[in-house]
């Protein structure tokens, strides 16, 4: 069943049509929340908070296909709110851990950052990246962890974000730069990334 018609019965009030939204989502946005935030606790809070404003606002959703934009941008939303109401610093003090998206997400990372012959662990290549995530501007670190852990297109990420689809453009290739560069200052040879 496709998003648009789960939200189409939740919309009817099947309760079971939400649930199942849950399942299919909510280690994707906790994901999501973890790289930008790097405190679990705080992801998951906001990971519910998130689903239950798709619940409180699924009649305004029209059913265009568009489902995982949408939801992205009431995260992002979210994200923002909370990053005004708490300081940068507590923000960035992590509880690590990972599920299995993130893992599948951070190969698909792995293979266009590192070249096959490098010597890092891919389990090390995956710590070292999310410590290099937050060393980068936000507005970048959100395109990138939106295009690649989110598996979203790039006109979804300039939706989300509510930026033109060029500066959305412009802001994973400056994000892929400087983490590339700041895999190079760590020993680590990044293949050219496309």
């Amino acid at each position: 069943m496709t998003d648009d018609e789960l939200m189409k019965l939740i919309q009817s009030g099947v309760m079971e049509a939400y649930n199942e939204l849950v399942i299919r989502y909510q280690s994707m946005l906790i994901g999501f929340f973890m790289r930008n935030t790097r405190d679990h606790q705080l992801s998951e809070d906001l990971s519910q908070e998130t689903l239950l404003k798709v619940y409180n606002q699924a009649w305004d959703y029209l059913p265009l296909g568009r489902f995982r934009a949408w939801m992205f941008r009431i995260a992002r939303n979210l994200l923002i709110d909370d990053v005004r109401k708490r300081s940068h610093d507590a923000l960035v003090h992590a509880a690590r851990g990972a599920n299995d998206e993130d893992a599948s997400a951070m190969a698909r990372i792995v293979g266009e950052l590192v070249p096959p012959e490098a010597k890092l662990e891919q389990t090390e290549f995956v710590l070292l990246i999310d410590e290099l995530l937050a060393e980068i501007p936000d507005d970048q670190r959100q395109t990138f962890i939106l295009h690649h852990y989110s598996d979203l297109s790039l006109a979804d990420v300039a939706e989300i974000t509510e930026v033109p689809l060029a500066t959305c453009k412009s802001r994973l290739r400056l994000a892929r730069e400087k983490l590339a560069e700041k895999l190079r200052t760590r020993g680590v040879a990044p293949q050219e990334i496309t």
